[in-house]
């Protein structure tokens, strides 16, 4: 990192900013995903269907803010020639990610089966 008198590498930046788009990438297909249960997948019990679609968007949304709130946190430690702050919901998100899906397949497939 710079030290606080010295002029910000500009690369640093330009990296937080293409992690902070990633992020933005990976929301937005959550919420289309969700938004794509909740309209599309008609075969399925519509607890189930409003359940998943809407775990997805929220998650999708909570990760685009959290993603926000991270470039923001970066953004001023390298100017200021910081540490970077530790990233604190990534444990959280990846349950979550991994959780719903899966829980909403099971569930799929019990109700396929009865």
């Amino acid at each position: 990192m710079t030290n606080p008198g010295e002029p910000t590498d500009y690369r640093f930046l330009l990296a937080n900013e293409r992690t902070y788009l990633a992020y933005v990438r990976t929301a937005l297909a959550l919420q289309v995903a969700g938004l794509g249960v909740l309209q599309f997948l008609t075969h399925a019990h519509s607890g189930v269907r409003y359940v998943v679609g809407l775990a997805l968007v929220v998650v999708g949304s909570y990760l685009g803010l959290r993603g926000f709130e991270r470039y923001r946190a970066n953004e001023r430690a390298i100017r200021a020639g910081a540490e970077l702050p530790a990233a604190t919901a990534t444990l959280a998100l990846t349950a979550v990610v991994v959780a719903v899906p899966l829980l909403g397949a099971v569930v799929l497939v019990i109700v396929a089966l009865a």
